[in-house]
């Protein structure tokens, strides 16, 4: 019994004319009688009574028709789901973010999804990295947005990097360090450790960056006084102190970027993570574009 077959018989039962549903199934008469006979010995039933030119079906092709519409009808429903899921407009999607792309892309990526695919539905979990990629071998997660400097190299992932955003020392407009850039071009990483600093936590790459360009006392290890997964509430601390944040220029526009000698020129890499071999989960070619819509670095306010 094929999808095919049931098709057939819905459309004679529809007209009771096999020269009709023939032409409208684009078969010959012949081969329309071959698929509902194949289709009658395989339940080994009449399925129609022959009167004259004229079919009409058996009590037991009547309840073999209510069946043989629902069956079409859940195949069609089927097709259009696999569609809609194939270009995003449906399905599951659960995502992980880290602290820098989630506080950049959360907010826009849940806009864009209520606004121009309300039929995806999207879950967002926000974690430090390893439990992310946890998560994501868990199979609980279907993909992670995060600094692909953090991801430990493994066969089983596969990184995808998508854009890169510069970081930069940030602190309030009125701080005392950016007077002393105003009036002096530049300070030193010691001028800034007389002061908080925040960050969130910063890969090895970003220490190693740090440490050459300023010491072993900026390891994050030790310079960092505030740390915290979310780049929300620090740059929230950092506009209301004289805290100095570490992060990607574009998460804070309200704040000053500090000019230091030598300069950071440090940045982050953000990037998609899946699991190797897996079909890609609904809609993420969408996040993938809402992300290099979304993590662009803004225009720099000199401090």
């Amino acid at each position: 019994m094929t999808l095919v077959q049931l098709k057939h018989l819905i459309a004679l039962a529809e007209s009771g004319s096999f020269s009709r549903s023939a032409e409208a199934l684009f078969l010959t008469q012949p081969a329309l009688s071959r698929s509902i006979r194949a289709l009658e010995d395989e339940l080994d039933q009449p399925l129609f009574d022959r009167i004259g030119r004229h079919s009409e079906l058996t009590p037991f092709g009547r309840e073999v028709l209510a069946r043989a519409r629902q069956v079409v009808l859940d195949a069609d429903e089927l097709l259009d789901s696999g569609r809609r899921i194939g270009a995003g407009e449906a399905g599951v999607l659960r995502i992980g973010m880290g602290s820098g792309p989630g506080a950049m892309l959360m907010t826009p990526l849940l806009m864009a999804v209520a606004t121009q695919r309300p039929g995806l539905h999207v879950e967002v979990s926000r974690a430090t990295t390893a439990l992310l990629v946890q998560a994501l071998r868990e199979r609980t997660l279907d993909a992670l947005v995060v600094d692909v400097r953090s991801i430990v190299p493994a066969p089983d992932l596969c990184v995808d990097t998508v854009s890169e955003m510069r970081g930069a020392f940030l602190c309030r407009p009125g701080h005392p360090l950016a007077e002393q850039v105003a009036r002096d071009g530049a300070v030193a990483f010691a001028d800034v450790q007389r002061f908080p600093i925040a960050s969130t936590p910063l890969s090895d790459e970003v220490a190693r960056v740090l440490m050459e360009r300023y010491g072993p006392a900026a390891h994050p290890a030790q310079c960092v006084t505030l740390r915290c997964e979310e780049i929300p509430s620090l740059v929230a601390v950092a506009l209301r102190s004289d805290a100095v944040l570490i992060a990607i220029r574009a998460a804070g526009p309200e704040l000053v970027e500090l000019a230091l000698a030598p300069p950071l020129q440090a940045s982050a890499r953000f990037g998609l993570v899946t699991l190797s071999a897996r079909t890609p989960a609904p809609g993420l070619a969408l996040v993938r574009e809402w992300m290099r819509a979304t993590l662009r670095d803004a225009e720099a306010v000199p401090g």
